[in-house]
């Protein structure tokens, strides 16, 4: 299904797309390389904002996605995560980018030795279709902490969702800071293998393998979290083969 959701044309241009907000980002970064504590505050902050604007399109959009989504699942599951998470990264950045000091040998004496955390520069991050705000926005509020950029690719499986993500990264910031990608599995391969400064994907082990690998020809850092091992209960009830099919 997922595979019609997107034309072969669509696709190609976001691909053309994300190529150029690549490489806009990695201009940005650039030119401002060190973020201030108080820009990256008012970014978060901004993007919390935007999100409670959202709030309803994105519900009212992830229910059309899954057909079934609950309200309350979506609130809880979705936007109060990402909320907390906000709140959490408004309360913590300045203490985050603080040096860190360390040990220094007795030879070296008297010197002294601090570690300066500085951003990376553009990040990307791949989400799945379950979660899909939270899995999206949660890692871009850590990366726009850290002073990054960021691209997000939204599953396939959530075109409703991703409409309003869309739209909701597009009235808080410019492409050039943080930007939505749409699309199905060229668009998704193509940006497993742009050099990115890291690379940060949630979903199966089995597509998990897959990015690593495209990343690995750029030597791009990349944070996995893998699913694929809840348990299942097949009933009597349930055509078998479907069930493997869902499954896999």
């Amino acid at each position: 299904m997922a595979n019609n959701l997107y034309s072969k044309t669509y696709d190609q241009q976001e691909v053309k797309l994300l190529d150029q907000v690549f490489v806009q980002q990695k201009k940005a970064a650039q030119c401002e390389a060190f973020p201030s504590a108080s820009a990256r505050v008012n970014d978060i902050q901004l993007l919390k904002n935007g999100l409670l604007n959202f709030e309803s399109q994105l519900i009212s959009a992830m229910k059309q996605d899954f057909g079934h989504r609950s309200e309350d699942d979506a609130k809880f599951g979705d936007i109060l995560t990402t909320v907390l998470s906000a709140k959490y990264a408004l309360k913590h950045i300045k203490h985050w980018m603080k040096p860190s000091k360390r040990h220094v040998g007795v030879l070296f004496q008297p010197a002294k030795a601090k570690v300066f955390y500085q951003p990376l520069g553009v990040v990307g991050i791949i989400t799945p279709w379950n979660y899909p705000v939270f899995l999206a926005l949660g890692p871009l509020i850590t990366a726009l902490s850290a002073g990054n950029r960021a691209i997000i690719k939204m599953s396939e499986y959530t075109p409703e969702t991703n409409k309003v993500m869309k739209e909701l990264i597009g009235s808080v910031f410019s492409v050039d800071k943080v930007a939505v990608i749409d699309g199905g599995a060229e668009v998704a391969a193509h940006f497993s293998s742009l050099n990115f400064d890291h690379l940060i994907f949630t979903g199966s082990t089995a597509v998990g393998r897959k990015v690593m690998s495209s990343a690995a020809k750029n030597l791009t850092p990349v944070t996995l979290e893998l699913g694929g091992k809840s348990p299942v209960i097949i009933d009597e009830s349930i055509d078998v083969n479907l069930a493997a099919e869902r499954l896999f």
